[in-house]
């Protein structure tokens, strides 16, 4: 969390354990180990049965004494004193008189406190926490070294730089050290730090919490800038993380430069004002911030939405009239306030004493009465600044953040800090002689009490604070997550206020939980309303995102999806495929059932086709009629009447065979239409052929040679060939209906936005049998047509036969290639259409030049006339 610059942890703690190396190496030789050196450590004292060492960040050492290496340096001296951390460490002295006078916890034991001041340095903070866990004796026996150490745990550091390198140390004797502030997410790691706690969560519930709220109000775009420490460096690490995990995208990321550089700090000026990310992310502390910010005002930079980590979520640095226009608004992530009951007069009751080792204390009287404890005046470049303090002056006339219990945050967390420590003590000391958790089920020894196993109590402490919150650790030492959200809010004196708007909270089976009241948050814009921060504008629903080469995956352009393609959502990254039987609609947004395509009694093609079938039908009835009055006339009994009343007839079904391609297909119109249409046709195509081997018998029984030709082609003979040629279709029709039956299929593959619906055919082989059937015999009777055709007659019907056949074969020929390339209904409709083409010009060139001379021309339906040629050959 907040820390000073980053100076080397590694370093400074490696030459403390060599300073401890020679310690042991001079007790080893003599039994005894002297300090080297002395250091002033500022800090407050109270015995006790058990101490509780503390570090508070209470004074800022501005710099280390030079070093020359020719003379021993002076000892540093600590500046500006800080009242907020001041109250943080007096929290703890609160906390701790609380438990003594607490019959229920801790009976017939006293806490005391030893409390240094780190003065917001990593030198300052490493010794006193080896004076904490080492003490302070000016030698040390070997006796000394036995027994535990001089406190049972450390509140502190609350710096995360700090806390690294004193856990590191810590941890390797299990001394137990609760941090209220440090933040760090990598403190979690309990390899490297086996007895570090926290009561603050760590930054990576912070960074995880400013990203929810980040993804509410819809800011994929945004900038971060970050401390150089350990505190900003980790959560910066862990932002980006999060935000690439949920797509989200980092527009610049900024370190704040340590030596506050105006060339530095101009330039993260240029990179926020340049950028279009409308939204900043910022961890550091404030007094890191403050320089950038004071630039920002310079600029005057407005349009910028903020959004604070809980190091400056509450500083009272940019609480000024200065700020607001820049920094009103701005959402932070603050530690979960607290109330303690009675702290307040405990803090005013303050008062300083001469000890020595509670000379913090006179240092904070000095500092917020302007006086001096010294009895001779001081001066300051020659001016006396100084009154004499008398310790009688009144805290109550005051008002600094020392006594404003308003907005108890990191000294809440100080009281939970005391309470978990005391709880585990208190635990430890209800073990029960033989029931223990520590080897052979036994317990601690009071009087050589060893640290870790406190550390395994406060692993295990569980308790509820006086103000309702539950206190308690995971397995990595960190507490229960939960974080305050404020807005910074104008108040009437100009001044800027944090009011809470929502709650961040995370646990184990609900998951990152984050309320937010929008109606009360406060924003620093014209429209009062939340800004717009993305690099490209969200994909509407019909379109996917399509990534710019080169830029984040927040920067993209929106591509309309193809057919058949959907996005029902915004934003979506890929299109997505609609099953089989839907099509996306015309703006691609949903999945709409495809247009199922057949050739039906409504479509205009349909009604043309169903048309042409009745009228065919018509035609053959009425040449049937025709045909039935006139049947005793020469030119209908010629060539066997009976066999033109059954070409009839099988044209007849040739045509009415047409309306089982038209509709639905069913199953039932699947397995009727081809064996209908192939049986009336066999029937048809089998008359035809009997009529020409009739011919050529009559004309062949007219010669001496050929005169038992008759003999073959009578009635009789010429209905049962008709039937046997069509029983064969008829056993081909029935072996493929029972083996590979036809049936309805939904066919896709023609056009992908339509669903055809036709019948298959179930087999290829069956089909082609039952074509090749017809052909073969329409084959046969065109050859023997076309060698009758020259026969002598005035009326030879062999003529029109040839040309009946020809015209059905080419119709055929040519349905083929047109049937396999037509698509969809258009294949049924050309089948239908070669039927039709096909009967029509059987109906046409075998019955038209009959029925021509029967209705216009009755004087030549004469068996004279019929035979005329033949006589006049004679004559």
């Amino acid at each position: 969390m907040l820390s000073a610059k980053n100076y080397s942890a590694g370093a400074r703690a490696g030459k403390l354990i060599v300073s401890l190396w020679s310690c042991i190496a001079l007790m080893a030789s003599s039994g005894t180990c002297k300090l080297q050196g002395h250091f002033t450590l500022n800090g407050m004292y109270q015995d006790g049965d058990f101490l509780i060492g503390g570090l508070f960040e209470v004074q800022y050492l501005k710099a280390f004494p030079e070093l020359s290496f020719k003379m021993e340096p002076k000892l540093p001296r600590c500046e500006l004193f800080y009242m907020t951390s001041f109250q943080q460490a007096r929290t703890m002295v609160f906390a701790i008189n609380e438990i003594n006078n607490n019959s229920s916890l801790l009976p017939n034991i006293t806490l005391g406190y030893q409390i240094f001041d780190n003065c917001l340095r990593l030198g300052v903070a490493f010794r006193g926490a080896i004076a904490l866990f080492s003490g302070t004796e000016e030698t040390v026996s070997d006796l000394n070294c036995k027994g535990p150490p001089p406190v049972i745990g450390i509140i502190g550091d609350p710096g995360s730089t700090h806390s690294i390198a004193i856990s590191s140390v810590l941890g390797l004797f299990r001394v137990p050290m609760i941090s209220f502030y440090a933040t760090c997410s990598c403190l979690s790691d309990r390899k490297k730090y086996p007895s570090f706690f926290r009561t603050i969560p760590s930054d990576a519930f912070q960074v995880r919490a400013m990203v929810q709220i980040l993804r509410h109000f819809g800011w994929i775009w945004v900038g971060l800038i970050y401390s150089n420490n350990d505190y900003g460096i980790y959560a910066a690490q862990s932002f980006h993380q999060e935000m690439q995990l949920f797509g989200h995208c980092v527009a610049f990321s900024e370190i704040l430069p340590h030596d506050n550089n105006p060339r530095d700090i101009q330039r993260i000026i240029g990179v926020i004002q340049a950028s279009t990310a409308r939204v900043v992310v910022v961890f550091s502390h404030s007094s890191l911030l403050i320089h950038l910010m004071n630039e920002v005002v310079l600029q005057n930079m407005t349009g910028r939405q903020w959004i604070a980590s809980e190091a400056w979520a509450t500083s009272p640095m940019f609480q000024t009239p200065r700020f607001h226009p820049f920094l009103g608004g701005t959402l932070s992530i603050a530690i979960r306030r607290g109330e303690i009951q009675g702290l307040r007069d405990f803090l005013l009751r303050l008062h300083p004493n001469t000890d020595q080792r509670n000379n913090m204390l006179r240092i904070f009287w000095e500092n917020i009465f302007g006086c001096s404890f010294e009895t001779e005046s001081k001066k300051t470049d020659g001016e006396q600044v100084k009154k004499v303090c008398t310790g009688l002056e009144d805290l109550s006339t005051t008002s600094t953040p020392y006594t404003d219990v308003s907005g108890l945050r990191a000294s809440y967390n100080v009281y939970k800090a005391v309470y978990a420590l005391a709880h585990a003590l208190h635990d430890l000391m209800q073990c029960e002689k033989g029931r223990g958790p520590f080897s052979g089920n036994s317990c601690a020894d009071m009087s050589n009490l060893k640290p870790w196993q406190l550390v395994h109590y406060l692993q295990k402490v569980n308790f509820t604070t006086g103000f309702g919150d539950h206190v308690s650790f995971d397995k990595n030492g960190d507490a229960v997550a939960i974080y305050d959200v404020l807005n910074w809010q104008p108040s009437s004196n100009g001044a800027m206020r944090f009011h809470k708007v929502g709650v961040a909270s995370e646990g184990a089976a609900t998951g990152m939980v984050l309320m937010l009241d929008e109606d009360a948050i406060y924003w620093n814009f014209e429209n009062k309303k939340p800004p717009r921060s993305v690099c490209s504008e969200s994909c509407l629903p019909g379109t996917r995102r399509a990534t710019k080469k080169g830029l984040p995956v927040c920067c993209f352009d929106c591509l309309q999806c193809g057919d058949g393609e959907i996005s029902n959502t915004i934003d979506a990254t890929e299109c997505i495929m609609c099953p089989d039987e839907f099509w996306s609609s015309p703006n691609n947004v949903q999945c709409v059932p495809k247009e199922v395509e057949f050739l039906s009694y409504e479509d205009p093609l349909g009604i043309s086709l169903t048309t042409a079938s009745l009228l065919g039908t018509c035609f053959c009835a009425l040449v049937l009629v025709v045909f039935a009055y006139h049947r005793h006339t020469p030119i209908v009994r010629a060539n066997n009447s009976e066999l033109s009343f059954m070409l009839l007839l099988s044209l007849k079904l040739c045509f009415l065979c047409v309306l089982l391609f038209i509709g639905q297909p069913q199953l039932w119109t699947c397995q009727l239409r081809h064996a209908v249409f192939g049986i009336s046709f066999v029937l048809c195509i089998s008359s035809i052929l009997v009529k020409t081997m009739v011919v050529i018998a009559v004309f062949k029984s007219s010669r001496p040679e050929g005169k038992g030709a008759m003999k073959w082609f009578e009635a009789t003979q010429q209905r049962c060939t008709v039937l046997i040629l069509t029983a064969l279709q008829i056993v081909i029709c029935a072996v493929w209906l029972s083996t590979a039956s036809p049936a309805p299929y939904k066919n896709n593959q023609y056009i992908r936005s339509k669903i055809v619906y036709e019948c298959a055919i179930g087999s290829v082989a069956g089909f082609s049998m039952l074509l090749g059937y017809i052909g073969l015999l329409a084959a046969i009777s065109f050859l023997l047509a076309f060698l009758a055709r020259k026969l002598p007659d005035n009326f030879n019907e062999a003529k029109f036969i040839t040309f009946s056949m020809l015209i059905f074969c080419a119709v055929w020929i040519t349905f083929v290639p047109a049937y396999v390339s037509s698509p969809g209904k258009y294949a049924v409709a050309m089948e239908i259409f070669a039927i039709l083409a096909s009967s029509f010009g059987l109906l046409v060139a075998i019955f038209a030049p009959k029925c021509y001379i029967i209705l216009l021309h009755p004087e030549r339906n004469t068996k004279r006339a019929i035979m005329g040629r033949q006589t006049q050959n004679k004559k």
